[in-house]
């Protein structure tokens, strides 16, 4: 006997029972102990968690982050304990955030396990008990009833009216009648109605089934497996790993040809050392972390003023990449509610009328209130106080029929009257005439043609019909009456109707660039009638059954031209988010049940509602207050201008620290002292990066919103290149001003050259933070008092007693007028260069 049966559905019930060496009677409960030893416990598999330490611990691993904290020891150990401890801190900061969403990363599982009932009744020794369901195992025979929860995975062996709520797996809102019998294999999850779920519920009715696969084998158990696998990098993460192995790739090779020109050029060894360690520390984007956080902790805030609520803050600029949206049907693009849509007669007429019946049939039936009723009710404003109820004859899964006989008040002639609704198959079976337009009736045979063409159109565009007849009854004896020789009265019409503004928010995403897709494990009929609704290809579908077929590496070349994926199980949503980033997509997935869980958990921007289930919430990134993709506009937008202005940051950093080193590494091998004292290139580091810190405050120029930005290393290394280089070349002049010009000693060339590398840097922030003209593009207030605060700090530190301390001297003023020139110089070249840099280079966008 397998531990897992699989396609178990498809069988025949004889079958299973011998194949699970069980029968109708049970097991015994020495059977049943043998069996949980052999095939353990039903429960899912607890693999042993990282501990909380080492999850701290790995929040340091990446590169920029051991570069970072080896600058950190670096300047106190230089004794420039202020440098240092500021680094350590933004990077502790840095690392707590991350430790505290990844810490939570495990709670998604247990919120599963809480989810499920703790006993069921189960056929021990020959009689039903209550069980744990723990010590449930395969073959047992389980007995439910309305409001039970499924224990494990089962074949139906008897039913008595039984239907069940399926949504926390199919996320579909209507109940499912279960049937006896086989299914085809390749039958979707939402179809195989023969079959019992873990995690679903009893809404109606009973029956008997038979355990078939345990907790961990379960639909239910593959989704808490999914979710208990540790997240992947997601593309924002990815590329700030990749930044981080470049800088450490240059860093690397500079420093160690710094070092050894020192030593051959015979300089002293410690002071060349240190010289070197001081250089990584100045070619190292120490405010990466912090203009990161900031930026991050900004735009959540941001956000969370317009009912989005940000759990993983990478996933902020992940929704600046995202060029892929995929979203569940049901409750996402449709509210998630089913509503009566028309009620129409045998020629397609409107009729209220036949609203009426179909109110008093709902008002007056004791059954199980479905979603069916509530929705004929909805709304409902007349007073049915005067109508008496005189019998009632429960829906029966065997005729898919619900009927009433009420004494009716003057609206019916104070009748007698029977009120039949159902399956419409079953409602044209007890009829034999239908009602005209001028209330006489004819025989049933002129029109069922046309009724059931009246069928097949409004399903085709994803109603779900239902029929409804009459009978005026002159007898008294109405527990001998029967559904049968009724009067057709008409269709009534019901859907899940498509959410206020959907389309125009639809199209305003694919204005910025992102394309939806819809994702739901409704039928293909409905599945392109709501996706034609919203401006989808109807003709670009795929099948769940297609999908199999195809393995990941040929899904993800078929996923691109595909816009609505039809009858779809929960971990076929994670194949699909799987493909599309294997061709190197940025996935958004949205959606509210447990069975969408997975597909969010994988996507690298994970969106749940603060009303879904407790597991989608948690495995998702971003949780919106409101069910509705409208706000997603605004957070695309948001992740975009939080993405540029972290690029800003690297643009300015990289461009400005690469050409100072590579000044530095130069000017070293000709000068006999070193260009600027290790602490001075601490104090220009810190003084530059300061008003990079509002640089997340800064406003984003509109055409940087349009489309979607991504990482592109390319893109940097061009930038950084261009930008040092051109910063290089005035740092020579500079250097050829004060050495030729001014006759510069040790302290008037380090003076110089720190106050012309900081007005310098500050200056061409301004310029390099927009691809537009530097006066079309007004910079943050923020930005710009930081600059003005930062380049006066400069100038009081320069003339103030306490230069002293820092190896600088109060240079004359010719010499400052100089800097002043070269520093305006170099902005104009930048910005001409910028012009012509911007028109051959773009940022990668889909």
């Amino acid at each position: 006997m397998e531990v897992e049966m699989k396609d178990f559905w498809s069988c025949d019930i004889n079958n299973i029972l011998n194949s699970l060496n069980t029968s109708v009677e049970g097991l015994s409960s020495k059977e049943a102990e043998d069996r949980i030893d052999k095939f353990g416990e039903n429960i899912f598999e607890e693999k042993k968690s990282t501990s909380k330490f080492m999850i701290f611990i790995n929040q340091f691993k990446n590169p920029i982050t051991m570069i970072l904290i080896f600058a950190a020891i670096l300047s106190i150990f230089l004794k420039d304990y202020s440098d240092g401890i500021i680094i350590l801190i933004i990077i502790m900061i840095s690392a707590f955030l991350s430790y505290r969403h990844e810490s939570k990363a495990s709670d998604a599982v247990k919120k599963l396990l809480s989810s499920v009932s703790v006993t069921s009744s189960v056929l021990r020794d020959g009689k039903f008990k209550e069980i744990e369901n723990s010590k449930l195992t395969v073959g047992d025979i389980i007995s439910v009833k309305t409001g039970d929860m499924i224990p494990a995975d089962c074949l139906l062996l008897d039913v008595n009216s039984l239907s069940t709520d399926e949504s926390s797996l199919t996320g579909e809102t209507f109940p499912v009648e279960k049937i006896l019998g086989k299914i085809p294999a390749n039958t979707v999850l939402s179809q195989r109605n023969n079959s019992l779920w873990m995690g679903t519920h009893v809404i109606s009715g009973s029956g008997k089934a038979v355990i078939v696969n345990l907790a961990k084998d379960s639909e239910f158990g593959k989704i808490t497996s999914s979710l208990s696998k540790k997240d992947s990098d997601t593309d924002f993460e990815k590329g700030i790993k990749d930044f981080g192995n470049l800088i450490l790739h240059v860093t690397t090779i500079l420093i160690g040809l710094i070092f050894i020109f020192n030593i051959v050029l015979n300089k002293p060894f410690l002071e060349s050392f240190m010289f070197a360690l001081a250089l990584s520390v100045g070619l190292t984007p120490q405010m990466l972390p912090a203009i990161i956080s900031v930026n991050l902790s900004q735009g959540a805030k941001r956000m969370s003023e317009q009912g989005v609520i940000v759990k993983k803050l990478n996933a902020i600029e992940n929704f600046g990449s995202m060029t892929i949206m995929c979203s569940d049907k049901t409750g996402t693009i449709t509210k998630g509610k089913v509503k009566l849509d028309s009620a129409i007669d045998y020629a397609g007429e409107k009729s209220d009328n036949l609203k009426t019946l179909s109110m008093i049939n709902s008002y007056f039936q004791e059954g199980y209130k479905n979603p069916i009723d509530e929705a004929i009710l909805e709304g409902c404003t007349k007073d049915f106080s005067s109508y008496k109820k005189l019998f009632e004859i429960p829906y029966s899964f065997e005729n898919k029929l619900l009927t009433v006989v009420v004494k009716t008040d003057s609206e019916f002639s104070n009748k007698n009257m029977m009120i039949t609704k159902g399956a419409l198959e079953s409602i044209i079976k007890v009829c034999d005439r239908y009602e005209k337009s001028d209330g006489s009736t004819g025989s049933l045979d002129e029109v069922k043609s046309q009724i059931f063409n009246l069928f097949d159109n409004y399903s085709s565009k994803g109603f779900r019909v239902l029929g409804l007849a009459y009978k005026n009854i002159e007898s008294t004896d109405f527990k001998n009456e029967k559904a049968e020789n009724l009067i057709f009265k008409g269709l009534l019409l019901f859907i899940d109707p498509l959410k206020d503004n959907i389309k125009d928010v639809i199209e305003r995403m694919n204005n910025l660039g992102v394309a939806l897709k819809m994702i739901t494990g409704d039928n293909r009929l409905i599945a392109k009638n709501i996706g034609s609704q919203i401006g989808l290809d109807p003709e670009k579908i795929m099948v769940g059954e297609e999908l199999d077929s195809y393995s990941l590496s040929q899904l993800n070349k078929k996923v691109l031209h595909i816009d609505i994926f039809a009858e779809i199980s929960p971990n076929q949503k994670e194949k699909i988010i799987l493909a599309y980033k294997q061709r190197g997509e940025i996935v958004g997935y949205m959606g509210d049940g447990i069975n969408d869980s997975p597909a969010i958990k994988q996507a690298d921007v994970g969106i749940s509602v603060d009303t879904a289930a407790d597991t989608a919430k948690d495995a998702a990134s971003i949780v919106l207050l409101k069910n509705s993709l409208e706000v997603l506009v605004s957070g695309i937008k948001e992740g975009r201008r939080t993405f540029i202005n972290t690029l800003k940051y690297i643009f300015v950093a990289t461009s400005a620290n690469f050409g100072n080193m590579f000044s530095m590494a130069g000017a070293s091998l000709f000068l006999k002292f070193l260009p600027l004292l290790p602490k001075q290139i601490l104090l220009t580091n810190l003084l530059t990066d300061f008003p990079s810190l509002q640089i997340a405050s800064d406003s984003v120029d509109e055409d940087w919103l349009k489309k979607p930005v991504k990482w592109d290393m390319k893109f940097i290394k061009r930038f950084m290149i261009i930008f040092g280089i051109t910063s290089s070349v005035f740092d020579y002049i500079t250097f050829a001003v004060l050495l030729l010009l001014f006759n510069a000693d040790e302290k008037f060339f380090q003076t110089g050259w720190m106050l012309e590398s900081v007005i310098s840097a500050v200056v061409v922030m301004l310029i390099v933070r927009t691809a537009r003209p530097f006066l079309k593009s007004k910079p943050s207030k923020k930005l710009l008092l930081a600059i003005v605060g930062i380049v006066i700090l400069l100038i009081a530190i320069a003339y103030s007693p306490m230069n002293v301390y820092l190896g600088l001297i109060s240079l004359p003023f010719k010499a400052f007028a100089s800097l002043l020139a070269i520093s305006f110089v170099y902005a104009v070249t930048a910005e001409l260069l910028k012009k012509n840099f911007y028109r051959h280079n773009s940022f990668s966008r889909k």
